[in-house]
């Protein structure tokens, strides 16, 4: 009798697996703590100058400028940013994106006027533009399906960490040490940078495949390629389909095709890329979803009054010095950024996204109610000698839950960025809609300051109550569930029918009374 022999494959610990990936995105989590630290900075140099009386001084027009100053050169970076990953590659990219940060932050520590510190925020905004494909796109390409959603929403960790430092570095020294020591983020970023393979996606849509191999082999858990072969026919296949002509090839064949759309001159080809992949369905559809969600979130919640909050908590009343309820914010951030990365798994994206965006605008109205009935009429944010006497813990609690509930809302459009668009667009259309999220941040902390002189504190944040529930009510019926699904599940989901309702257990029971 003769036995078959059963051959064992090799296999990697799971732990090796997961752990070769968190190395992998240790660069780009301190390049996003950076990030954090750059968004961050005009919250705690806005109350230093001002009115001051000291060499530097702004005025309120100015103080509302400054702040908003790098959300407007923010886009400027970003657009630029999906060509230049599509171009250079994710990990050449990411190396290259951390000058403008270096340079920014060597002015502020040198500023001797106004004009010069706005230059150098307007450049800590336009690198940080440049940041977002690079750190979307290589995230989102290296992981698998499994934890993915736990690496993507673990990223916040870290960008809430940067908030935390520079909140408490505001506090303990003075604003040109503070911009020293960020000086420090882009350049270990650098460092980090360096021992970290490119995505395998992007090499095998270069045509080099033997470095697409290894780079996987290294992704999960430095194995060897026998190990990952079944993954890497996959993403072969994959990448195979990218390169057929997506105009003429709408079979399954797995050749090239060599039509005459691959020979027509460079405008043409920009504009067939237009119409038929960054129109088409798979693109069009998230790009109006994400769109929209980032304009929900950028108009509520803490954004629009993060650059003069330190001020706004004066003006509320609230208990305890605005610097130290600041640092209490950046704390309350971080904690929310670490039980995102166990309820993400749990709950899912959509249930989390709705949820957050409904208690956003809750709290923002009743801050609104608070500040109707209590307040002054006088009382004014860019204005120290308006503030109320006395103190009060309610408006104080008010914000730390505003806090806890924005973080979830924030960071879940920047997760969602990274795995909804298919690779053909997916480097543009982070780019643009990064770029759109810089605008929507710009007009909602530039505005606040017109919101507040005509409105008052209680119309301010009523409005901002407003695009809250209008966002909740947006998600509940767009927003899909992507946790769990690979890159390849998601894009078919886009590209079918037209969806008008998510798939939710209320919204089909109602289907299935119609149908009957």
């Amino acid at each position: 009798m003769v036995q078959k022999l059963e051959v064992v494959k090799p296999n990697v610990s799971r732990l090796r697996s997961v752990l070769s990936q968190v190395i992998a995105c240790l660069s780009l989590n301190v390049m996003l703590l950076g990030l954090a630290l750059a968004v961050g900075f005009p919250t705690i140099l806005t109350p230093e100058l001002l009115n001051s009386n000291n060499e530097l001084s702004l005025t309120d027009s100015q103080a509302s400028w400054l702040g908003s100053m790098g959300f407007l050169t923010q886009p400027f970076g970003a657009v630029l940013s999906g060509s230049l990953i599509d171009y250079f590659g994710r990990k050449k990219s990411t190396f290259m994106v951390n000058f403008p940060h270096i340079v920014a932050w060597i002015l502020v520590y040198f500023s001797s006027s106004v004009p010069m510190l706005f230059i150098a925020n307007g450049l800590l905004g336009f690198g940080t533009g440049l940041m977002e494909a690079p750190l979307n796109a290589y995230i989102g390409e290296i992981t698998e399906p499994s934890i993915r959603g736990i690496l993507s929403s673990s990223t916040q960790l870290y960008y809430s960490g940067g908030t935390l430092l520079i909140y408490f570095l505001g506090k303990i020294i003075t604003w040109r040490e503070a911009a020293l020591v960020s000086l420090g983020a882009p350049i270990v970023t650098m460092m980090l940078i360096i021992w970290v393979p490119e995505t395998p996606v992007w090499l095998l849509s270069q045509g080099r495949e033997k470095e697409a191999l290894k780079s996987l082999c290294f992704l999960r858990g430095w194995t060897k390629p026998e190990n990952v072969r079944e993954e890497f026919d996959q993403l072969t296949i994959y990448c195979k389909q990218l390169q057929r002509c997506v105009i003429c090839c709408k079979t399954e064949d797995d050749r090239i095709f060599d039509c005459e759309h691959t020979k027509v001159n460079f405008i043409k080809r920009i504009y067939l890329k237009f119409r038929y992949v960054l129109m088409a369905k798979e693109t069009l559809r998230p790009f109006t979803m994400l769109m929209m969600y980032f304009m929900f979130v950028c108009m509520t919640g803490l954004g629009p009054i993060r650059p003069n909050m330190i001020n706004i908590c004066g003006a509320f009343g609230m208990a305890y010095d605005g610097k130290n309820i600041a640092v209490m914010v950046g704390i309350i951030s971080f904690v929310t950024s670490g039980l995102l990365v166990l309820l993400i798994r749990i709950l899912g994206k959509r249930k989390l996204g709705i949820s957050s965006m409904f208690s956003t605008g809750l709290m923002c109205m009743a801050l609104s109610i608070y500040a109707g009935n209590n307040l002054e009429a006088s009382v004014f944010s860019f204005d120290i000698s308006t503030f109320p006497k006395e103190s009060s813990y309610i408006p104080l609690v008010l914000l730390y839950v505003l806090t806890f509930c924005a973080g979830f809302a924030t960071s879940m459009p920047w997760i969602l960025l990274g795995e909804v668009f298919p690779f053909r667009s997916r480097a543009f259309a982070q780019g643009v809609l990064a770029a759109s999220a810089y605008v929507f941040m710009f007009i909602g902390s530039k505005t606040f300051l017109n919101f507040e002189r005509g409105l008052k504190l209680s119309g301010a944040f009523a409005i901002y109550a407003a695009f809250g529930y209008a966002g909740a009510f947006y998600l509940y019926f767009f927003l899909p569930e992507t946790e769990g699904k690979t890159l390849q599940e998601i894009e078919p989901y886009f590209s079918g029918k037209f969806k008008t309702f998510a798939d939710d257990p209320f919204i089909n029971f109602f289907k299935l009374l119609k149908i009957k």
